[in-house]
Parts: structure tokens; C-alpha cells; sequence
């Protein structure tokens, strides 16, 4: 069964439409038939996101490193439920078990993991799609400073590419599942 690790915040001071959707991903990643891969954090975003995913009968692997965990914001009903040493050890893990990876809107760690799953991908050490959700335009200012980095010569345009950008869940998720399909017709 594939599966999707999907980005997204743990911040709790954001707005309620950011849980709103992250229950509609975990949804939607659940009915089709999907596994949902997270940080496994039980707050914000990240628990919404499981929480919705479990009640519509998706399978759950949450990942979390062990600093984390003491914080208590762990999120202990994951279907699967595993502790790493350190945050590399966790997005190591988190990209081994992952099929396809899924940005939401979120904050420094959100964006440092997209980042790294888009570099590899742009640099051939994966094929797995990776798709930014962004309804609102809070990724606004990275696209333009990925148009500066272009127009600078800093960033390829084939490495931007590499990147699908979705304005709505079934585009981002149709998206992946398109890839899936395209590479299994390979």
C-alpha cells in the first residue's frame, strides 16, 4: 500500500483553518487506501492530520524523535508508533517508509523538510513525487525566491519542476497518485 509523508505544522498558535484542512488530508489520504506518514506529533496540525486519518480507517506511522517525545506531544495512537534518536534519524526514517512526500503550510521545520525531499529529488537520489498544498499562498514568498534564485542562476528551472503545486487536496493528492501511476508504467 503506498504511502504519503506528509509536512505540516505542530504550532499552536495558528489559525483553525490550517486543522481544518489538515483533518480533510488525513481523510482524504485515508479513503484512498493510503498510509499516512507524519512526524507524529499529537498537536496542531500534525494531530489533526493522524487523528483524521485513523478515524477514516487509515493506517498510521508516526514518527518522532526522543526529545519529542518527553515534551508529551507525541502522538502514542500512531498504528505505528517509532522513536528516533535525533531529528535526522527521524526524517531518514520518515523518507524510507514514504512513497510520496506532501508540504503543507507550515513553519521552519515544515519547510526544511520539503526543502530536503525536493533537493534529493531534483538531484535523481529518489523519484518519489513531492507536492506542496497551498490554498492560502503561504508559500507565495518562496516562489518568488525561487524566481530570484532562477533569474540569478542559482536553481534550475528542471529542479523546480520537480515540485507539483496544489491549490486544492484532490489536485495535490491526484498528483501523486498520477505519479505513482506513471512510474509503475515505466
Amino acid at each position: 500500500m503506498p504511502a504519503v509523508c506528509v509536512f505540516c505544522a505542530s504550532s499552536q498558535q495558528i489559525d483553525e483553518r490550517y486543522l481544518e484542512l489538515a483533518a480533510e488530508v488525513g481523510t482524504a489520504i485515508a479513503e484512498r487506501g493510503w498510509d499516512l506518514v507524519s512526524g507524529a506529533g499529537s498537536i496542531s496540525m500534525m494531530g489533526a492530520l493522524a487523528r483524521a486519518a485513523r478515524s477514516a480507517g487509515g493506517h498510521t506511522i508516526g514518527v518522532i524523535p526522543d526529545a519529542l517525545v518527553q515534551r508529551e506531544v507525541a502522538d502514542h495512537e500512531s498504528d505505528e508508533f517509532l522513536v528516533t534518536r535525533d531529528m535526522r534519524q527521524r526524517k531518514g526514517l520518515m523518507d524510507e517508509r514514504s512513497d510520496a512526500f506532501l508540504a503543507l503550510p507550515g513553519g521552519i521545520g515544515t519547510l526544511e523538510e520539503l526543502v530536503e525531499a525536493w533537493t534529493a529529488r531534483s538531484l535523481n537520489m529518489h523519484h518519489k513525487p513531492v507536492v506542496v498544498l497551498d490554498p492560502w499562498g503561504d508559500y507565495d514568498h518562496l516562489h518568488a525566491l525561487l524566481d530570484h534564485w532562477q533569474e540569478r542562476g542559482f536553481v534550475r528551472s528542471e529542479a523546480v519542476a520537480h515540485v507539483h503545486w496544489a491549490l486544492d487536496i484532490t489536485d495535490a493528492l491526484d498528483a501523486i497518485d498520477r505519479a505513482w501511476h506513471d512510474s509503475v508504467v515505466e
